[in-house]
């Protein structure tokens, strides 16, 4: 009897160790696809020029957080949830930084039917919307003021919206649903993906203002797309980058 419970846990401990590695591998394959989508979503939201996000945006900005295909759907009664990263933007260089991971979900009520996959895009403008953003678990309109931006790759930026609205939304929808809104939604950071994806325990604060750790592979791109967008509108107002 002692035998073969001694082989059976021996068993699960070698099993264990094959099964282990493969698990945190293929999780932090999805870390880097998710990074790799939210690319994805800002240059063919960025090669709009009538429904882009404007370039002053970006180069005034504090941060960005990126949440591709954000599912929704209810019948009178509604939910929301997607994954995406966020970065933040150095004041000084206008250099981004690396990414941090973070969800955004939540339930609403009233008159809505149907399914939607909308890709979304904050952009954090003031520090009131920095503090809102790193907070765990911040609702959107309630601990956090949100409004939609401005668009238009030539438009000017509001500065009083900037200024009224910590945070402007930016979202590409596929599919029906009546009765959109991201008042109620909740953000959440998500350290154990940043745990995975850095490859030991990191929060999203050390990351986001500290710069903690260096910028991953699958980042690099996101990184130099978004610093680019960011010096466009100083080069074409003549201001350094």
């Amino acid at each position: 009897m002692l035998k073969t419970i001694l082989r059976t846990v021996l068993g699960v401990l070698v099993l264990s160790l094959f099964v282990a590695p493969t698990a945190f591998a293929a999780e932090k394959a999805d870390l880097d696809s998710r990074v790799q989508e939210a690319n994805t979503v800002l240059k063919e939201i960025m090669a709009s020029p009538d429904q882009s996000i404007p370039e002053e945006m970006l180069a005034k900005c504090r941060a960005i957080a990126i949440y591709p295909n954000v599912l929704k759907g209810g019948f009178i009664l509604g939910a929301r949830f997607g994954r995406g990263v966020v970065l933040t933007r150095d004041q000084k260089t206008g250099q981004w930084g690396p990414v941090a991971f973070s969800t955004i979900g939540g339930g609403s009520w009233g008159l809505q039917i149907g399914a939607q996959a909308t890709d979304l895009i904050l952009v954090v403008m003031n520090e009131r919307g920095m503090q809102g953003l790193l907070s765990n678990n911040v609702t959107l309109g309630a601990d956090a003021s949100i409004a939609a931006g401005p668009v238009g790759r030539n438009s000017e930026a509001a500065t009083d919206l900037s200024m009224r609205a910590g945070i402007l939304s930016y979202s590409r929808s596929r599919g029906l649903f009546g009765g959109l809104a991201l008042d109620g939604a909740v953000l959440t950071q998500d350290n154990a993906s940043n745990g995975v994806y850095y490859g030991h325990p990191i929060t999203s604060k050390e990351i986001l203002l500290s710069h903690a750790v260096p910028v991953g592979a699958s980042s690099k791109q996101l990184v130099s797309d978004l610093t680019e967008y960011s010096k466009r509108w100083k080069a074409r107002v003549g201001k350094p980058a």
